[in-house]
């Protein structure tokens, strides 16, 4: 069959999704309070569910009232009971696919729970769906014409207890349906290679020749391979390489602070960047129109969702409330309860709301990931974005950053000490601390209000790091790839003092 035949059927199929997608907009709590109703009449004769007495919850706040909210350390027993065999535990079907992850600052292994109704209404309906906004947006996409580049993890499948585990995306490689392996490039078999240097350098051979039109990554990681491949083939430009390349999917972390290194080796004002909002847990959020930064939030992904005020989290006057009761541009915690039987799980991300219909939000950060030592409130959607303003204005270019509080002392005032590893430095370092403080000021009332005059805060500080000193880091600790990374923001010093070891 021809592939301009794939690629129109291709397209035609994905796009039937969208008449799906507009019942959602149209109703969107009404679409929430019937999943939470199916989960719940899904799950009562599980353990969990005769606990909580789900046959007989029939409004959400019974449901509230009797169902905590509860961290991965508080359902790590039911975890682990089902790793070792146990079903029926707190989902109705037979769990055994277990996405491993430490978090990013946990060193201890976190096995989040995968049932078979959330990779195929999830995790690929997720994948389907991003390929289906992105063709509704883009008619004359030849996407299907070519091969999909993409950039997992690197840890292979565990068996135990006739269980497995693994990197998320070594899961879904694992499961993964005959279309969107058709559609892929490198094999399987390279996607699953375990040492992350070797495996690069397999991605490149395997994929330098073939006809790439989209890649799909974490931006810190892909731009690691994408500079190798220009390295290995002696090319100035990707397109050079791959000259049908249209899109790039990312997500994992910001774009931002790697927006204008893209650009440099992607010269097309035509091409495009979508960005998704995933993770272990479950598919979240894509990006819907083109050149936008807001994310519409999937509704019918089998999660329900929950939202903590951060100006609430961790308090006793901390206050949950449903999709519905949502306000724009504050900062909310997420909490889920998903087909996997995650219920009312704190997944320890920030986002807030940049449209309420439909519903569109901003990844911010992370509940652990901000700095509020002096009540400055800074969280990491501020320092990506003020990142990428100073390199934008000193014509500087940034791999990596963290941030952490240097604590008042006697009568000596606090501030912030950023580590930063640059791939072009800026002329004047004094000057790129300039504007990346002033920025943060613009971006951050509280932040403002703290440096005014010196206030409570001194400038910030910054270190050059040497070449690699973050790349190190992660090997140092098995975690290199992936969506492995170093905190950009903390309350401590820890990630700070080790790197300045280094």
């Amino acid at each position: 069959m021809p592939l301009s035949i794939i690629n129109s059927f291709a397209s035609w199929v994905l796009k039937q999704r969208i008449h799906q997608i507009e019942l959602f907009l149209k109703y969107p709590n009404e679409v929430q309070e019937e999943l939470l109703h199916n989960l719940l009449t899904a799950s009562e004769n599980t353990i969990i569910g005769k606990q909580y007495e789900f046959s007989s919850i029939n409004s959400y706040q019974t449901f509230t009232e009797r169902v905590p909210i509860a961290t991965y350390e508080e359902l790590q027993p039911l975890i682990e009971r089902t790793r070792q065999g146990e079903q029926g535990v707190f989902w109705e079907t037979p769990i055994k696919w277990f996405a491993k992850s430490s978090g990013t600052t946990n060193a201890k292994s976190k096995f989040i729970p995968v049932s078979t109704e959330a990779l195929e209404d999830c995790h690929y309906k997720g994948s389907k769906d991003l390929l289906c906004l992105y063709l509704n947006n883009n008619e004359d996409s030849e996407l299907f014409l070519g091969k999909s580049l993409r950039l997992g993890g690197s840890s292979q499948i565990y068996e135990n207890n006739n269980t497995f585990f693994g990197d998320l995306s070594a899961i879904l490689i694992e499961n993964m349906p005959i279309w969107a392996e058709f559609s892929s490039t490198p094999s399987n078999k390279t996607s699953l290679m375990s040492e992350w240097e070797a495996k690069i350098a397999a991605i490149i051979n395997e994929t330098k020749n073939e006809n790439v039109t989209s890649f799909a990554g974490v931006p810190s990681w892909m731009l690691v391979l994408m500079n190798k491949v220009l390295e290995n083939t002696g090319k100035e430009s990707l397109l050079e390489i791959w000259p049908n390349l249209e899109v790039y999917f990312h997500g994992g972390v910001s774009f931002s602070p790697y927006k204008e290194q893209y650009k440099k080796i992607l010269p097309s004002k035509d091409f495009k960047y979508y960005e998704i909002y995933n993770a272990s847990e479950g598919f979240f959020a894509i990006q819907d129109l083109n050149n936008s930064s807001d994310l519409l939030l999937m509704l019918d992904y089998g999660i329900f969702y929950e939202f903590i005020s951060m100006d609430t989290f961790g308090t006793p006057n901390q206050k949950v409330i449903r999709l519905a009761d949502v306000e724009l541009n504050k900062n909310y915690a997420i909490v889920i309860t998903t087909n996997s039987g995650l219920w009312r799980y704190l997944i320890g991300d920030t986002v807030r709301f940049t449209s309420l219909n439909p519903y569109r939000i901003r990844v911010t950060g992370r509940t652990k990931h901000h700095i509020n030592v002096f009540g400055e409130e800074l969280m990491v959607e501020n320092t990506d974005q003020a990142i990428a303003k100073a390199c934008q204005l000193t014509q500087t270019e940034v791999i990596d950053y963290t941030v952490a509080p240097i604590f008042m002392q006697d009568k000596e005032k606090g501030a912030h000490e950023w580590m930063i590893e640059f791939k072009k430095k800026p002329a004047d370092v004094g000057l790129f601390q300039k504007v990346l403080d002033e920025t943060l000021q613009t971006l951050n009332s509280d932040y403002e209000a703290k440096r005014h005059n010196n206030m409570t805060l001194n400038p910030l500080v910054i270190n050059v790091a040497r070449e690699n000193l973050f790349y190190d880091w992660l090997k140092e600790r098995d975690k290199l790839g992936g969506q492995h990374k170093i905190p950009r923001l903390s309350n401590q010093r820890d990630y700070l003092e080790q790197l300045k070891e280094m």
